[in-house]
């Protein structure tokens, strides 16, 4: 049984991997291609952001039930002591993996502008096989801006140096974000694909008597029957549709309404807690919201 390890420094992380000690001990970027695994196993959290770029990735990265590998050139994200575990195969250390993994601890980010941001940026809470993979073009671009940041603080530091490294890191999310957009919006037949189990997953779940138990599908719920992440989930369906997921559930739930309404003659409450809601009132505020008309005033327009 593997036991869970707490990375809790960048100094920390260095030393596990055979490192010398980090020139600054808040942000650091390794070369993946220098890092060494002293176990087989690996099961750890990280109390840091880490941004990496990777290519010939060493062994076999789970999230969930799901294990994944990659012989492409991809970047993932990760947020502090979110779970990650590696297997390593002794045959796949023989291929030579390359690329970068940038650290930045909390504290560097501490009175910026850009602690606030952090949780905009949805694809920290991906999971390892939703991964951003890149065009050489792109892949240029992250890696000059990651070289920008390697130099500025492995420079003299001053009263400029963490503005600067801080405009880095920000202007690397964001290109990030744009090209997962990209990846979005080229993928047409796997989103497609998605958004197709996504509308199974919720009639399923509207069908069955999780309804009754648990009440309103969440998009949570409705990514564990996807084996996709919640926030994955919403950027896919916010950049393919306009409407993220929340709002696709919303929209499911008034079109069955309105079914209930025009073609039985249950009372608005009943259709409410059929449909999962705890309280009819908010069935009718949710139901005003969307077609501008109360329960009562939809059902009369088909009498």
């Amino acid at each position: 049984m593997k036991t869970l390890v707490h990375i809790g420094t960048i100094s920390e992380f260095h030393r596990l991997n055979g490192d010398a000690k980090p020139e600054h001990p808040l942000i650091s970027l390794i070369d993946y291609g220098k890092i060494y695994h002293a176990n087989r196993l690996l099961h750890f959290t990280q109390g840091f952001y880490s941004i990496a770029l990777k290519k010939n990735v060493i062994g076999k990265w789970q999230y969930g039930q799901s294990s994944y590998d990659f012989d492409e050139g991809v970047m993932s994200f990760f947020a502090p002591d979110q779970v990650l575990d590696i297997e390593i195969d002794e045959q796949q250390l023989i291929d030579k993996p390359s690329g970068w993994i940038l650290l930045i601890h909390p504290d560097f980010l501490w009175n910026t502008g850009l602690v606030k941001k952090m949780s905009n940026y949805g694809f920290f809470n991906y999971a390892i096989n939703e991964a951003l993979f890149l065009s050489e073009k792109e892949e240029y671009i992250v890696s000059q801006i990651l070289e920008n940041i390697r130099q500025e603080y492995s420079a003299n530091i001053d009263e400029f140096s963490k503005s600067i490294i801080v405009t880095q890191i920000e202007l690397l999310l964001n290109y990030s974000e744009r090209f997962y957009k990209r990846q979005f919006l080229t993928r047409d037949k796997n989103n497609y694909e998605v958004l197709t189990r996504f509308e199974l997953a919720l009639a399923q779940y509207m069908g069955s008597d999780t309804l009754q138990d648990q009440g309103l599908p969440t998009v949570q719920h409705i990514a564990e029957m996807l084996h996709i992440t919640p926030d994955y989930l919403s950027s896919l369906l916010r950049y393919s549709t306009g409407k993220n997921a929340r709002q696709h559930i919303q929209h499911y739930i008034i079109e069955l309404a309105k079914v209930r309404l025009s073609t039985t003659t249950g009372s608005v409450s009943e259709i409410a807690f059929a449909l999962g809601f705890e309280h009819p009132q908010s069935f009718s505020k949710l139901f005003k919201k969307h077609t501008k008309l109360t329960a009562l005033e939809f059902r009369a327009a088909y009498n």
